[in-house]
C-alpha cells in the first residue's frame, strides 16, 4: 500500500520496534518479506555495522537497545580474521557462510568499531572495538567505498586519541584512494553515480578534518555541492537509481534506495558541523522529507509507528519489504534531522 506525502506526520518520532524484531542473539537478519524477517536468509556485517552506528547516537537507549548493541559488537568482533580480512554473511545458526574478504563489509565494519571505540559506555567495551579495529586496519581494500567508510571510523578514533598510529595510516590511505576528478564538467571521482555516493564526499570531509587539511575539506565540499545538485529535482530528493548514473543521464531514475539518502543526511551533517552554512542543514531536511513523502512517488519511505523503512522507491510507489538496511537508513536520517532540529520542512 503506498501513501501520499500527507500521511504521516514528519515531526513524529520513529521507534526501533521493527529493528528489535528484525533481530535475535546472533545478529540482525538482513531480509524481510513485508514485515517479517526472513531468517533463512541469515545476517550480514554490512547491516550489523549500520545498526551499531545508529544505535550509539541513541543517548537514552533501553535495555533492549542496549542488549543489541552488546550483540552487534560480539558479531563484529568474531567476524574480523587474524590477518584483517572479515567474514560478512552468517547463517541463521550461527555459521559462517563465505570466506573473509575485503568488500564494503570490511569498511563498515571498521566504521562501527571506529564509533564503538570511542561511544561504547564501558571502557572494557571500547577496548574490545578497539582491537578489533587495530585487527581490521592492518589490512586496505582495493574498493573506494570501502575505503572511504573505513576513513570514517579512523576518523572516530583519530578523535578520541590523536596518536593512534594505525588510525591515522588508515585515514591517510582512505583520503589516497579517493581520486581527483579531471573533468570540470563531471566533478566526480567515478564514471558515473552508485550507490551511497555521498560516503566519498563525507570522507574527504572526515579525513581533511583530522588531518587539518582546508584543501581536501574543501574538495569533499564541492563534491558533496555536486552530488545534492545532481540529485536534487524540483525543490526535493531524486536520488540515482539502483542501475546507476552516468554524466548524460538527468532524469528521473527508480528504484530509489533509502541507502543513498542516508548517506546524503550523514554527509551534510558533517558539512554543517565543519561549516555551520545553513545549506548543508537543508540537505539533511531533503533527505528527512524524502522519507516521509517529499520525493518522486509522493510516497512516505518509512513507517513511524515501528520505524520501518521501505526497501526502495518505485515508479508507482515502493517495495513494501521493510529489510534491515532500509530500517536503518530511515532510522539514521532521522537522527541526523532531529540533532539539527530540522524535522519539519516548508515546502517550496
Amino acid at each position: 500500500m503506498t501513501g501520499h506525502a500527507t500521511d504521516q506526520s514528519a515531526s513524529g518520532a520513529p521507534t526501533f520496534a521493527h529493528l528489535l524484531a528484525m533481530s535475535d542473539g546472533h545478529g540482525l537478519f538482513e531480509h524481510a518479506l513485508l514485515d517479517m524477517p526472513r531468517r533463512d536468509h541469515g545476517y550480514c556485517v554490512d547491516d550489523v555495522s549500520r545498526a551499531l552506528v545508529v544505535l550509539l547516537r541513541e543517548s537514552e537507549r533501553t535495555a533492549e537497545l542496549d542488549r543489541l548493541v552488546s550483540t552487534c559488537l560480539r558479531f563484529l568482533e568474531a567476524a574480523v580474521d587474524v590477518d584483517g580480512q572479515v567474514h560478512n554473511r552468517m547463517a541463521a545458526g550461527g555459521e559462517w557462510t563465505d570466506d573473509a574478504g575485503l568488500g564494503d563489509w570490511w569498511g563498515r565494519a571498521l566504521r562501527a568499531l571506529g564509533a564503538a571505540s570511542v561511544e561504547l559506555p564501558t571502557a572494557s567495551d571500547r577496548s574490545r572495538a578497539r582491537i578489533a579495529f587495530h585487527r581490521a586496519a592492518s589490512s586496505r581494500s582495493p574498493h573506494g567505498r570501502a575505503m572511504a567508510f573505513a576513513t570514517l571510523g579512523a576518523a572516530d578514533v583519530l578523535g578520541a586519541d590523536p596518536d593512534d598510529l594505525s588510525a591515522r595510516a588508515l585515514l591517510r590511505d582512505g583520503v589516497a584512494s579517493i581520486a581527483v576528478p579531471s573533468d570540470p564538467r563531471w566533478p566526480w571521482p567515478e564514471p558515473r553515480l552508485r550507490y551511497a555516493n555521498a560516503a566519498l564526499p563525507e570522507a574527504l570531509l572526515a579525513g581533511g578534518a583530522a588531518m587539518d587539511d582546508p584543501r581536501i575539506v574543501a574538495r569533499g565540499l564541492a563534491m558533496l555541492r555536486f552530488l545534492v545538485d545532481v540529485e536534487t529535482r524540483d525543490g526535493h530528493l531524486s536520488v540515482t537509481g539502483v542501475s546507476g548514473r552516468s554524466p548524460a543521464q538527468r532524469s528521473v531514475q527508480f528504484d530509489q534506495q533509502p541507502i543513498e539518502v542516508a548517506a546524503i543526511a550523514d554527509a551534510c551533517a558533517r558539512a554543517f558541523a565543519l561549516t555551520a552554512d545553513p545549506s548543508w542543514r537543508d540537505g539533511v531536511a531533503a533527505a528527512w522529507a524524502w522519507f516521509t513523502g517529499d520525493n518522486d512517488a509522493l510516497t512516505p519511505m518509512i513507517d513511524l509507528e515501528s520505524g520501518a523503512g521501505f526497501d526502495g522507491l518505485e515508479a508507482g510507489g515502493r517495495n513494501e519489504n521493510q529489510g534491515a538496511e532500509s530500517t536503518l537508513a530511515a532510522l539514521g536520517t532521522y537522527q541526523q534531522a532531529a540533532r539539527l532540529g530540522v524535522l519539519e520542512r516548508v515546502a517550496p
